[in-house]
């Protein structure tokens, strides 16, 4: 009988849902236990809290030497740096080397730091300085304390990297899900697609709205969770790389595409860049769905989703 199996795991400092459909529970299992290793060698490649990985060799030689990385790390930074490029910046690696020093963020931010300030701390930010060398198979950060991460899009090269494993494995249906970034193929035991509810931006137990997402990925990013209040302003921790100040007006941004790495990806930079010009890049973009809830509780949805509340 078609069952599914389940396992709950702490993964990249994050809780990682893996399911498998099958009828088969040895393999169902196996499979789950392989993703698992799957994403565990991705954490040690890119991870900057693990001191031997390829990421945190790129940002010791940061401004002094090329550093040889494995192939995938250079496809990766390669898609980030196209991902910079479409949206203008408001996506960029180089966050790492952001000044931490100025955010203490949390309910008891009462002033947003001097314009000029936040400007300092975000002087290290520019993509454009990352060198690639294909050939080679190296990288560089031109100057000095840069320091790259994929907290903006680790998980969901992870979520994606793990459901391929699985299918490899022969497992036809399943989900992969990285702490709200997740990826789905097939459908449920039942032979329904799988679906699943957008959270209510002011209630995150209720859900607003269903949506069917067999064989896509979806991701949320938001303000609902992690903000502050000043002078009656809801500020959210996400920080504009290009002023240092944290984004105001919208309170969640969910994207829906085949891959779980570019919803993770472009979920964050829509926050920055706002609903309107988000909208307008998503409307740009083959095989991309937005759904957007601002400030006011509007909702904004791109061209190709319909949503029934």
């Amino acid at each position: 009988m078609t069952s599914s199996y389940r396992e709950i795991v702490k993964l990249m400092g994050n809780r990682f849902e893996i399911t498998a459909v099958s009828d088969d529970q040895v393999l169902a299992k196996t499979a789950i236990s392989e993703a698992i290793d799957e994403v565990r060698r991705v954490e040690e490649l890119l991870s900057t809290f693990k001191e031997t990985s390829q990421v945190n060799e790129i940002n010791r030689s940061a401004g002094i030497a090329h550093v040889k990385v494995n192939q995938e790390v250079i496809e990766l930074i390669t898609r980030s740096l196209k991902i910079s490029t479409i949206t203008q910046g408001a996506f960029d690696i180089t966050y790492g080397s952001i000044d931490k020093s100025l955010w203490n963020f949390d309910v008891h931010m009462k002033a947003l730091p001097e314009k000029e300030t936040a400007l300092k701390s975000v002087g290290l930010i520019n993509y454009e300085n990352v060198i690639i060398d294909r050939q080679e198979s190296t990288v560089m950060l031109k100057h000095k304390g840069m320091r790259i991460g994929f907290g903006g899009i680790g998980k969901g090269y992870a979520a994606d990297r793990a459901k391929q494993v699985m299918m490899g494995r022969g497992i036809e249906s399943g989900i992969v899900n990285a702490a709200g970034d997740l990826i789905t193929w097939g459908l449920q035991p039942s032979g329904k697609p799988w679906t699943i509810g957008i959270a209510d931006p002011n209630s995150k137990q209720r859900a607003f709205s269903a949506l069917s997402i067999s064989n896509m990925a979806i991701a949320t990013s938001g303000n609902y969770e992690k903000y502050a209040l000043i002078d009656g302003k809801r500020y959210s921790h996400t920080i504009n790389p290009k002023t240092g100040l944290p984004v105001s007006g919208i309170k969640s941004v969910s994207i829906i595409c085949p891959s779980a790495e570019l919803a993770d990806a472009l979920a964050t930079p829509i926050v920055i860049m706002g609903a309107k010009v988000g909208l307008d890049l998503i409307n740009q973009l083959r095989n991309v769905a937005c759904v957007i809830i601002d400030d006011d509780n509007e909702i904004y949805t791109s061209k190709n989703i319909n949503i029934k509340y």
